[in-house]
């Protein structure tokens, strides 16, 4: 609406475990620990902040390789929304009570009905 791109960062992105200044994925911490010192190059860090750094650089490294959702030249999203089928709709029907039809094997040289 704003001209901006909007990118999802998955629940799963460690943010608060990796050195912001140099990559070094330092490991998980417990909640309590408000502050580390990165092992690799020595960069204190704050928990929130180096978390808001990582998550702002995995959504321009998604929108850089494409796979943000981009609107079209109508200003409508490309990729639609998943959206769940209707109760009715939702698997393949039965075939309970009807017998099953079989077609006759084919046989090669053999015409079909509609070429008699």
């Amino acid at each position: 609406m704003h001209g901006r791109t909007f990118a999802k960062v998955g629940r799963a992105f460690p943010s608060s475990q990796v050195c912001s200044a140099c990559g070094f994925r330092d490991g998980p911490k417990p909640l309590h620990v408000r502050e580390w010192t990165c092992g690799e190059c020595g960069t204190v860090h704050d928990r929130d902040h180096n978390a808001a750094r990582n998550v702002l650089f995995e959504g321009r490294r998604i929108v850089a390789a494409g796979r943000a959702e981009t609107p079209n030249a109508c200003g409508a999203p490309v990729r639609r929304a998943h959206v769940p089928a209707q109760r009715g709709e939702a698997g393949s029907p039965g075939r309970v009570g009807r017998p099953r039809q079989e077609s006759p094997p084919f046989r090669a040289g053999s015409t079909s009905r509609a070429e008699r």
